[in-house]
């Protein structure tokens, strides 16, 4: 799961032309939090950041899983 949601997360990242800073601000989390969930140095984010990360990337949670 870890592979697939941190390739998601910079690839909706990238194809909306936001910046790690620009998403971690919609999100309510640090720009390191952003690079860490793209890294994989994070694996287990909360709901709340999913559902956040989900809005901000214009997707649904089960896409950012999937």
């Amino acid at each position: 799961m870890a592979r697939r949601l941190s390739g998601m997360i910079k690839q909706r990242r990238m194809e909306l032309r936001l910046s790690q800073r620009a998403l971690a601000k919609q999100v309510g989390v640090s720009d390191a939090y952003i690079t860490q969930l793209e890294t994989r140095e994070r694996t287990n984010p909360s709901l709340e950041v999913l559902k956040k990360l989900a809005k901000a990337l214009k997707v649904t949670v089960s896409e950012l899983l999937e």
